[in-house]
């Protein structure tokens, strides 16, 4: 039986192929929407089969459920087998490459008669591709700065799509008769953007039935290994998990060791041994002799060695044993600290909900103010907005605003295209009318270095411009962001008192760790955002808050903290 994942997979290859075709663009949309709406549907489509209610699924009409009907009976679609004799699936992959549309992809294919990622990596190192209609040597070396772009991605699993898998799989561990407590660990506890595989740590006694447990789990298409205390299982996707099961009064040492870093843990390792310690994942030992010493939690170990309880989100052996030790780690941010939402989307433009149902939405999850920053013209596969399309929405915004009285305060914005000269969307008279202004990258981001940063500065430098969305425009794991030099850019917005943000969907988390950080050093402002397009979407807003304190930052830091008063003071006097 297929999961939701190979469904949507198999429906997002049909989009890829009917795109090389040259189908019509509202077909490849349909099966793009019924993709995108099984990966984040919240029980599986094979349940929805059985109940007889595919059609309930978003984006799922007549057409898409006979083929999920048809996927589901017999593991395989007609329809896209008559595709794939038409169109080599292989070609489908030419479309990761950065920079490479389908329109270019069936041109070399129809005149060069080559199928495979390597023949075309051969065509454009030999010189082959300059002689097609509209393509020369810089399409070229293109072309090969995006295969090698492609090579250098990892197998790594981005972290939108473990941690969800990760949580899932302690509930049930925590149903398991015995088990006091389970967590993630490795560099999903730490919450790294990626991780590999998914390591959970289980304490209970009855290890037996844990491991029974977790061996039979849905969605598993073959057994690893299953051992007393360790076993690894593949799901069907092709995601790992591996358990360890410890005795209760050893699980605060066995997660400390099994979060790391390496770093971070070599470091707790030589302040046990000042102390006459050895520290290992079951205890604490005197090095002379003596009893072993037993943590049930990890603020014990921390305790042991006389240092502050250190987030996990901070273990990666930078300074954060130093400050421990000193007691003058960051009071880091938290979710709860969000008041406000300013980069979301609406129907005006390529969101799935009306402003009102977005409106409520927030309001539910205790936001005070939201700003709907609907696509700007030149995006035209976004439905992006014209001045006139504008005005109609700031009318509907007072109309909504009225309605939903003091719950919460609507501001109308714009996600403004910085396009490829660097100019913004809308002349600047337009965008001093708007409450606030995101600015965003979101093609040509295979431009040069030098011309990339230049025309991301421009916009850093408008006084119109209040956040710049997504810097690097980069998608994990499809696709790297653009080729920036961030410590020029985080200079000027600091200069400037622009807001970068940190883009909480877990395939963008843009800004990165470690240059949000580094903004922090230098007095800019972060705004984190969802960049919401659905009701689900605001749910993504623990991805950003980690990666903000990944970078260390606090509430102050960030301006959808600040109270409604402050926020909009800081708007007024940027014009």
């Amino acid at each position: 039986m297929m999961n939701n994942r190979q469904l949507a997979d198999t429906f997002t290859l049909i989009a890829n192929l009917c795109e090389i075709k040259g189908d019509i663009i509202y077909t490849i949309l349909a099966y793009r929407k019924a993709s995108e709406n099984l990966m984040t549907l919240s029980r599986e489509a094979s349940e929805h089969w059985k109940d007889g209610t595919l059609r309930e699924i978003p984006g799922v009409g007549k057409a898409i459920a006979e083929k999920i009907d048809e996927l589901l009976t017999t593991g395989k679609l007609e329809f896209l087998e008559k595709l794939k004799a038409e169109i080599p699936e292989s070609l489908a992959e030419w479309l990761k490459v950065p920079g490479l549309g389908p329109k270019k992809i069936a041109l070399i294919w129809k005149t060069l008669n080559i199928t495979a990622l390597s023949e075309l990596e051969a065509a454009a190192k030999t010189g082959k591709l300059s002689g097609l209609p509209g393509m020369g040597a810089k399409s070229e070396s293109a072309i090969l700065e995006g295969i090698a772009s492609l090579a250098r991605r990892s197998g790594r699993i981005p972290l939108g799509r473990a941690y969800p898998l990760a949580q899932e799989i302690i509930a049930q561990l925590k149903r398991v008769e015995g088990v006091v407590e389970a967590q993630p660990a490795g560099s999903l506890r730490r919450m790294r953007s990626t991780v590999g595989d998914l390591d959970i740590l289980v304490a209970s006694k009855n290890s037996s039935a844990v491991m029974d447990a977790f061996v039979n789990l849905k969605g598993i298409s073959r057994v690893l290994s299953k051992g007393e205390v360790k076993s690894s299982i593949e799901f069907t996707d092709g995601v790992r998990a591996q358990i360890w099961v410890h005795p209760p009064q050893e699980f605060g040492t066995a997660l400390q060791y099994a979060t790391g870093s390496k770093d971070h843990n070599v470091e707790l390792r030589q302040i046990a041994l000042d102390k006459g310690l050895s520290l290992s994942d079951h205890s604490f030992k005197k090095v002379k002799g003596g009893k072993e010493i037993f943590c049930a939690t990890e603020e014990e170990v921390y305790e042991t060695l006389g240092l502050q309880w250190i987030p996990p989100e901070l273990r990666e052996g930078r300074d954060e044993v130093a400050l421990a030790k000193i007691n003058k780690l960051p009071k880091l941010i938290e979710v709860k600290d969000i008041k406000s939402n300013l980069h979301m989307h609406s129907t005006y433009s390529d969101g799935k909900l009306s402003m009102l149902d977005m409106a409520k939405a927030a309001i539910q999850r205790g936001l005070r103010v939201i700003v709907f920053s609907d696509h700007s013209v030149s995006l035209g596969v976004a439905n992006g907005l014209s001045i006139e399309r504008h005005k109609q929405q700031a009318s509907e915004i007072k109309k909504i605003q009225k309605q939903l009285g003091d719950d919460i305060l609507i501001l109308h914005a714009s996600e403004v295209e910085i396009k490829a000269d660097g100019s913004l969307d809308y002349p600047d008279e337009f965008l001093a009318s708007l409450d606030l202004v995101v600015a965003s990258l979101h093609s040509s981001l295979r431009q040069p270095r030098e011309k990339i940063t230049e025309r991301l500065l421009k916009a850093v430098n408008n006084p119109h411009v209040d956040i710049i969305g997504h810097p690097t425009g980069r998608e994990i794991p499809e696709r790297e962001g653009a080729d920036l030099d961030m410590e020029v850019i985080l200079q000027a917005a600091a200069k400037s008192g622009v807001a970068m943000e940190i883009n909480a969907s877990p395939y963008r988390l843009d800004l990165d760790d470690m240059h949000a950080r580094r903004a922090k050093e230098l007095g800019v402002l972060i705004s984190i955002n969802t960049d919401a397009h659905s009701e689900g979407d605001f749910d993504m807003l623990p991805y950003g808050v980690a990666i903000a304190r990944r970078a260390w930052l606090e509430p102050k830091d960030v301006i959808n903290t600040w109270t409604t008063k402050k926020l909009l003071e800081w708007l007024k006097k940027r014009g």
